[in-house]
């Protein structure tokens, strides 16, 4: 598909301008093409870094008294992985149900003295397809949702994993850069979902008596949907969330994403909000990425991006990490989906797309912070890069669909 592909889209015909109108539009476009439904009432925070995101998970575990559901995709080592290791086994003696998943590849540096805590204290810890024990054709499918559902009354998700990567506050290379969300109200329900579609591949028991299948109160007014992305083969729902955001945005798109490479579908939807008049800002990882192969193959769309008028800024300070999108001031994408092929055509991801001004204005003003540390990526220069880098960005076209 060409970049410059200038196909009818959904916005060809003006959409509303009052906010109230707005939302709605695109909660009524979300709900048909993905086919589920919001839910109103909920209460987010916004938790930036390992420092606020840590103890906030940490507290919601300590003080369960019925069920804790945990799943990630990266569990390595460091302090906090033993901190977790010791809550969530501390939890299981008292007799809260404690169930853990861990992605087969994505937590494979674990301790195992951790495993063996955890096991021992009564923690059900499984594997999501573990390397050894699948065959070559799902090894590439992997699950790289975040999620912590406590009591069935709060969850978080975002982007963080469980290691030392993600303690402190980005103040240096040590400490990346993150955010994670905290949820109460009906939305919690469709978090809880995503960890039961992956926990079901793994273990026969789904639920049991601890579950209490709770209703929920109003908490706030966030009206948000749970959308997830699933490990197969054709068009996902994560696509066609994105797509739609793309094309029903009509004053600001704001991206931010640990890792920049779709395909040529998405660069276009980029292009063509720009072209006709849609702000589009990208926040990628600069020269601290820990996947420089994937920063390279992002690298490939710059020109097209640039020409249709995408402003592309490139972190400093660390590893960026963090998957966000936000629309036009009234609503806001975050979860664990990030703007490349994996996430989009790969692996199991979950996304909450928050109607509500205040939170994304929150996002917002992180976006332009975070901007503020990071390098512009001048369409001058860029033009003029080095041939060393031309060969770099033909070089991963490739492998480009794992990436």
């Amino acid at each position: 598909m060409n970049t410059t592909d200038a196909s009818p889209s959904l916005t060809s015909v003006p959409g509303p301008t009052n906010t109230a109108t707005r939302k709605q539009w695109l909660r009524r476009r979300l709900e048909k093409l993905i086919g589920i439904a919001a839910t109103e009432g909920n209460d987010l925070r916004v938790l930036r870094n390992g420092d606020e995101i840590f103890p906030a998970m940490l507290k919601a575990i300590r003080a369960a008294r019925y069920t804790i559901d945990m799943m990630t995709f990266v569990y390595w080592r460091g302090d906090i992985a033993r901190e977790f290791a010791g809550a969530l086994a501390a939890r299981a003696r008292e007799g809260v149900r404690v169930r853990l998943l861990l992605d087969g590849f994505g937590s494979r540096l674990i301790e195992q003295d951790l495993l063996d805590d955890m096991a021992d204290a009564g923690v059900r810890v499984v594997w999501f397809r573990k390397p050894l024990w699948i065959s070559p054709f799902k090894q590439n499918h992997r699950c790289h949702r975040k999620a912590l559902v406590v009591d069935e009354r709060v969850a978080f998700t975002g982007g963080v994993g469980i290691a030392e990567e993600w303690s402190g506050n980005a103040r240096n290379e040590n400490e990346w850069r993150d955010t994670h969300i905290e949820v109460r109200g009906p939305a919690v329900d469709g978090i809880a979902a995503a960890f039961a579609q992956n926990w079901a591949e793994t273990h026969h028991e789904l639920f049991d008596d601890s579950d209490r299948f709770i209703e929920h109160d109003v908490h706030g007014s966030s009206v948000v949907q749970v959308t997830r992305g699933s490990a197969s083969f054709g068009w996902q729902d994560m696509q066609t969330l994105i797509h739609v955001v793309l094309e029903t945005a009509q004053e600001h798109v704001r991206l931010a994403t640990a890792y920049f490479a779709p395909d040529e579908h998405f660069i276009g939807l980029l292009c063509r909000a720009a072209r006709r008049g849609v702000t589009v800002e990208v926040l990628a990882p600069g020269r601290c990425t820990d996947k420089r192969v994937c920063r390279i193959a992002g690298q490939r769309h710059y020109s097209a991006l640039l020409d249709a008028g995408v402003e592309i800024r490139e972190y400093q300070p660390t590893m960026f990490h963090a998957k966000i999108m936000t629309i036009d001031g009234v609503a806001a994408l975050i979860g664990s989906t990030n703007f490349n092929r994996r996430s989009l055509d790969h692996d199991e991801e979950v996304m909450l797309t928050v109607l509500d001004e205040d939170f994304t204005a929150t996002l917002d003003r992180q976006f332009a912070e975070d901007m503020q540390v990071s390098r512009v990526v001048d369409p001058v220069r860029w033009e003029r890069r080095a041939f060393a880098q031309r060969a770099l960005e033909t070089s991963v076209r490739p492998i480009r669909r794992f990436l």
